[in-house]
């Protein structure tokens, strides 16, 4: 064998045994006549020693290694003197006697940082990303997805869903994010598009009575992209026959706490809460709540209607509203930190802050000479506010207010210290809107997709008031993010054409890009829903970082670029010749 061990495996027990390991040198030490050496695998770390009683030709190549030269050493274990041994190695009680050494490979010195807890510029560790797969950090990010992927699969198996595999060539769909399309050699003037998500695929599955379907499954979106957003992403699809939202969000709960407890070591209370979109919105200023801490929003528009401060005033006239939040004395503000929030709430096009400190005998703060003693006491019943804190009052539009006091709430849970990354606070979030109007295409949108189905007592209203209708749709938030998310399907055929015509498809429209989809539904589809959850995100969560990039192999740049291999690159004439392309 190349190796009778690995560098993570020998202990005490193991003294006297002749071993053979392999890996990488991670650290040399010269002490007069000996040398040490650490050596490395994917498994952990051994300590050899080179004494001077060593064979000449194991001292000569242990005397010209350097860092990552790749070795292959042969010795006899033995236990370390109690004062000598390493307490944060899980081999720290032995050590091996060289008796042969072999270098397998020499190595140049590396470009990026290795050692735990280093880092190296963004650029750098992307283009070397193979070498930063040897720090602990990206190594035991690694694993631990692998064992997330595990629990998984084990999970769904033991519900009694079955693996399918979908296709990543399908037909284009232009509608929702752009499509990366792939032309067809064999078909000139033809493209496939890569899957961006299997929606209609396991709707398929359904209709055709495989009951209960999963697969971990690679995604591709040519959209904009964001620090924490890639290309191509993986989801974990589920898709279930003949159930309601509660055995879908089941299915979802009962997984997503055995992760915690196996892959992130919590156990969370079950059930998970819920909160309708509605109150998400206004308690939290957020369809994602993150309730590892208080702070809640509250409309306090009618409180401050006859306000004569103008701000307030105004707002309220044209329609819009004032929201406040009640921050504890025990969180104390200085003037600049007062003065910083409008910078946390103009990204969403609010004006600024307003404020004032709930004060005895009287209240200060530029807000608190525009509040009667009637306004002071009714806001501190419907806040909360008590003597020694802070009032923050933000106002506008609906649209602007709401996720205004949802960032300025993020803020202050950052900024007092309120949200503990090592805590975690799952919350169910449901019946969204099905429809948002775009004023600027002048029609409606799906909010979540197309073939999400209305709740039931709401389907009268997609004729008369589509704005009001709900739709029968689901999210598990979880310290602010989205974990996954999922809806009952649309399974009767009238009520999907009627969807179609809302969002301005016609019925010619809808069979010329649906239509073999829309035939399926009238040969008895089944009631049917089911989840998408992101696989890097989850992934990141649970091992409480703040990138999906610390957990994907080999992710992509924001720009979408590979910087290790150079993608992407510009082809060969003859190549786009066979495709029938021609660049312009």
């Amino acid at each position: 064998m190349m190796r009778t061990h690995t560098c993570g495996e020998l202990r005490a027990a193991h003294a006297g045994t002749t071993v053979t390991l392999c890996g990488w040198v991670q650290n040399r030490r010269d002490h007069g006549g000996l040398t040490f050496v650490d050596l490395r695998d994917r498994h952990g770390v051994t300590q050899f020693v080179v004494e001077p009683d060593a064979p000449q030709a194991a001292r000569d190549e242990a005397a010209k290694v350097r860092l990552e030269w790749v070795v292959r050493i042969t010795g006899v274990v033995r236990a370390r003197p109690t004062e000598s041994r390493n307490k944060d190695r899980a081999t720290g009680e032995v050590e091996i006697v060289v008796t042969a050494f072999e270098v397998l490979n020499a190595a140049e010195p590396v470009p990026v940082a290795l050692a735990a807890g280093e880092r190296s510029g963004e650029d750098q560790e992307l283009k070397y990303r193979y070498l930063v797969f040897r720090r602990p950090e990206m190594r035991e990010a690694l694993l631990r997805r692998a064992r997330m992927n595990h629990v998984v699969r084990d999970h769904m198996v033991t519900r009694g869903f079955t693996e399918v595999e979908t296709p990543s060539l399908l037909r284009s769909t232009p509608e929702g994010a752009r499509d990366y399309l792939v032309p067809s050699r064999v078909h000139p003037g033809s493209f496939y598009a890569l899957l961006q998500s299997p929606q209609l695929l396991k709707q398929l599955l359904m209709i055709g009575g495989m009951d209960r379907y999963w697969q971990i499954v690679r995604c591709f979106r040519d959209e904009d992209l964001r620090a924490d957003r890639q290309p191509e992403f993986t989801q974990l699809d589920v898709e279930m026959s003949f159930c309601d939202e509660s055995d879908v969000q089941d299915v979802a709960e009962t997984l997503v706490h055995r992760l915690l407890k196996e892959i992130a070591g919590v156990d969370v209370p079950r059930p998970f809460p819920h909160v309708t979109f509605s109150d998400a919105m206004e308690r939290f200023g957020s369809d994602k709540p993150d309730l590892r801490f208080g702070l809640e929003v509250r409309d306090v528009s009618e409180i401050v209607r006859e306000s004569p401060f103008v701000v307030f005033h105004d707002v309220v006239a044209a329609g819009g509203v004032v929201r406040a939040i009640a921050v504890p004395a025990k969180h104390a503000f200085t003037r600049k930190d007062l003065d910083s929030l409008r910078t946390v709430v103009a990204d969403r096009g609010a004006k600024g802050v307003a404020w004032c400190r709930i004060a005895e005998p009287d209240w200060t703060g530029p807000a608190a000479k525009h509040l009667s003693p009637a306004m002071r006491a009714a806001l501190v019943q419907a806040t909360g506010a008590e003597t020694g804190g802070t009032l923050l009052f933000v106002a506008g539009t609906r649209e602007i207010a709401i996720p205004a006091t949802g960032d300025l709430r993020l803020h202050l849970g950052s900024h007092f210290g309120l949200r503990d990354p090592k805590s975690f606070a799952p919350v169910w979030v449901d019946q969204f809107p099905l429809l948002e109007w775009d004023a600027d295409g002048k029609r409606w949108n799906a909010c979540h997709h197309p073939f999400t189905a209305p709740l039931a007592e709401d389907v009268a209203l997609l004729a008369s008031d589509p704005g009001k209708v709900r739709a029968r749709a689901y999210d598990l938030a979880m310290n602010g993010l989205e974990l996954l998310g999922g809806s009952i399907r649309i399974h009767q055929p009238e009520i999907q054409a009627s969807m179609f015509r809302l969002l301005g498809i016609s019925d010619e429209e809808a069979q010329a890009r649906f239509g073999w989809f829309v035939e399926a539904l009238r040969y008895g589809a089944p009631p049917h829903g089911g989840f998408a959850a992101g696989m890097d995100r989850l992934a990141a969560v649970l091992a409480g970082l703040t990138s999906i990039r610390d957990v994907i192999a080999f992710p992509k740049t924001a720009a979408a670029t590979d910087l290790m291999t150079g993608a992407p690159s510009t082809v060969d004439g003859k190549q786009l010749a066979e495709l029938g392309i021609r660049l312009v």
